[in-house]
């Protein structure tokens, strides 16, 4: 009962903290989990963030799932995915009744810009963790130059023509199998 409240609060305390969605949580998963926990490692974090992203909802949820799954099997994905799911609740039910009232406030409104502009610093602090990572993993030159090559044309793609991303993740699968296959690393 005591794992299973530790894995509850501990994912109220993330959920609390949250704020921009699974980009943004990375850090704070990382530091609770990895670094604070050590539930798991950089490198199961960064496969449960993968798994989470093609797998259907909120890639945030789906990691407090595989998280809580890890820890205590079903039972744990259920406490942890209600303990990170909890807070947002919460905050949506206040939101909703103090927004209607005081969302053309200037204060707010420049607060909400504030809170965007965090956002985005830890969106580009994941995106660089997630691309240090994959050139640590791969000390194959040609096999790096091929994850840049893949990158920057999803990059490219979904900005300027807005692609859709079920169909870039798709066919980056695709490219990372036949590129990689025959790799000596197996693993990105």
């Amino acid at each position: 009962m005591r794992d299973f409240l530790s894995l509850f609060f501990t994912f109220i305390k993330i959920g609390f903290t949250a704020f921009g969605g699974g980009y943004s949580i990375m850090p704070i998963m990382e530091r609770e989990l990895v670094n604070g926990r050590g539930w798991l490692s950089t490198d199961d974090l960064l496969e449960y963030y993968t798994i989470g992203q093609i797998t259907p909802g909120i890639i945030a949820v789906n990691i407090a799932s595989f998280i809580g799954y890890k820890q205590k099997k079903i039972p744990g994905a259920i406490t942890a995915t209600a303990g990170f799911v909890l807070p947002g609740v919460i905050m949506i039910m206040l939101a909703a009744l103090l927004l209607r009232n005081f969302s053309e406030i200037p204060v707010v409104r420049n607060a909400f810009a504030g809170i965007r502009i965090v956002v985005g610093a830890l969106i580009l602090q994941t995106v660089v963790k997630l691309g240090v990572g994959i050139v640590q993993k791969n000390r194959c030159a040609v096999q790096n130059l091929t994850a840049v090559a893949i990158c920057v044309v999803c990059f490219v793609l979904s900005l300027i023509w807005q692609s859709n991303p079920v169909l870039l993740v798709s066919a980056s699968g695709l490219a990372g199998f036949f590129c990689f296959r025959n790799g000596k690393s197996g693993r990105m």
